[in-house]
């Protein structure tokens, strides 16, 4: 038997450690300021959704009652001037974000994929070292806790411990029993961002939403978001919160007859997000002018 060449054997040893240390392939990175481009969904995502307009949500029939039960006044309380906007929409409205990494020092191994969002001062922290989801009673937050892994070059998020807000701006709610999933996916100076909200309580089916953000080649732009606390409304009784009982809205009917849009479709509804659901549509009586409620 031949001598041992210790020279050799050091040599592939600690070339294999080296190999082992390092990532099977290096990930595309995300770091960096976007912004949002606003061609998809621009009426809902700016200026607002219209009181009425369910189209599009395959929302359950507790959803569509609460909010035809919402008066938007109910944000003029000092508890709802500043309240943040959930993760899960968040991201479909308007903002600038902020992308980072966490690193160990001494392996460099990402811990975490961090994101800061202006609207309000949110940041998100995105756990990439395989640490597991807390129990259900866990607090939840507006951010939701979050957990990522790398397939290929599409950063995958999972989130749960979401805070009840809405899905829609116009009183559509989400449950604190929502979860999402993400994908953040590059293209060069574009990231596209795909996100399935699951919510049983609220939603019949996932709601299935995307995002184009592009990469700023200059930073700048204002990253704070003052908001104070004032009594909007003078008169109003104390503890009052603002609503409507049911079938009592005074905007009921409103945007279906506006836009012309069957009741039943702008009622939206899980039927109502199929493509099959156009030849349905073509059988559906035109809205009639809404009567005031009494």
């Amino acid at each position: 038997m031949g001598r041992v060449n210790r020279a050799g054997i050091s040599g592939v040893l600690l070339l294999m450690a080296t190999l082992a240390s390092r990532p099977a392939f290096a990930q595309i990175s995300l770091v960096g300021e976007w912004s949002p481009r606003y061609h998809e969904d621009q009426p809902d995502r700016i200026p607002g959704p219209e009181l009425g307009d369910y189209t599009g949500l395959p929302l359950t029939a507790g959803a569509r009652l609460a909010a035809d039960s919402w008066d938007a006044a109910r944000l003029t309380l000092r508890e709802h001037q500043c309240k943040v906007h959930n993760a899960p929409y968040i991201y479909h409205g308007p903002l600038q974000v902020r992308i980072w990494e966490e690193k160990e020092p001494s392996t460099q191994r990402v811990i975490a994929i961090k994101n800061y969002v202006n609207t309000y001062e949110q940041e998100r922290t995105i756990w990439m070292d395989g640490r597991p989801h807390p129990p259900a009673w866990a607090p939840h937050t507006w951010m939701g806790f979050s957990t990522g892994k790398w397939e290929g070059d599409i950063l995958t998020v999972y989130t749960t411990h979401i805070k009840q807000e809405w899905i829609r701006r116009n009183g559509v709610p989400n449950s604190e029993k929502s979860s999402m999933i993400e994908h953040f996916i590059r293209h060069g100076n574009i990231m596209t961002h795909l996100v399935q909200w699951t919510d049983p309580v609220y939603l019949a089916e996932p709601l299935i939403r995307s995002e184009d953000f592009v990469l700023n080649d200059r930073s700048g732009g204002n990253w704070l978001w003052p908001c104070e606390y004032v009594d909007e409304i003078a008169d109003r009784p104390h503890s009052a919160v603002p609503h409507y009982l049911p079938g009592k809205s005074p905007f009921a009917g409103e945007f279906a007859y506006k836009y012309g849009v069957p009741v039943e479709a702008a009622n939206g509804g899980v039927e109502t997000t199929s493509p099959d659901y156009l030849a349905t549509l073509r059988t559906l009586p035109k809205p009639a002018r809404p009567v005031p409620a009494k």
